[in-house]
């Protein structure tokens, strides 16, 4: 099996500018939001499961899943987040590792799993390598205010409501720190994957 690294970060830090730049050099990317909006495609049980749980009322015109309804009602519901997070965490996890198979021949060193929670859950600790990606909390403010149309409460409220950055990177092989600089960025991505692939390839020839 191939080695699996870890890309998180916190909201409006810039994981998957950062996760298209390790695409750009080769590396597969499986991306936890899209594997969650995979599972919850009408037809697919987890969308059933969902409507079980919340009812009706989460569903579009069309029958999918609104998800910007879903989000509202578990934002400041402890409870129902945990009855989200039951029925979709399984799943997304059957998802990923039916993903990650598919690029086991893949001549990349390493795969890429990009998911928000993988501190918060402790998931972390099954991958080989953890890089998280931060940001200055003004800049992560402004990027929400202009990305997703909050106020300065409501993205403040966002911002307080994660694991701060800090906690994130504590426990990071790698640290991103994506402020705006684009090209900075790239370069570092490119030092850590050139650093990821001579450990993995190191290690294969132990």
């Amino acid at each position: 099996m191939k080695p699996v690294v870890g890309l998180t970060g916190g909201i409006a830090c810039g994981k998957s500018t950062v996760a298209d730049m390790f695409a750009d050099l080769g590396i597969p990317v499986v991306d936890a939001d899209d594997l969650a909006r995979e599972v919850v495609e009408p037809g697919q049980p987890g969308l059933q499961m969902i409507v079980d749980e919340f009812g009706k009322v989460v569903l579009d015109e069309s029958g999918g899943l609104d998800r910007e309804k879903v989000g509202e009602m578990v934002f400041n519901d402890e409870e129902a987040r945990k009855a989200l997070n039951a029925i979709m965490h399984p799943l997304i996890g059957a998802a990923g590792a039916k993903h990650m198979m598919a690029h086991q021949d893949s001549p990349a060193p390493y795969l890429l799993y990009e998911a928000a929670l993988l501190v918060e859950t402790r998931a972390y600790e099954a991958f080989s390598a953890l890089i998280v990606v931060s940001a200055e909390e003004s800049i992560q403010r402004l990027r929400l205010i202009a990305r997703d149309g909050f106020t300065a409460m409501e993205a403040n409220a966002r911002i307080e409501s994660q694991l701060p950055v800090e906690q994130k990177a504590a426990v990071a092989d790698y640290v991103v720190t994506n402020n705006g600089d684009l090209d900075s960025t790239r370069k570092q991505v490119a030092t850590i994957h050139e650093q990821l692939v001579t450990r993995f390839t190191a290690k294969e020839q132990a």
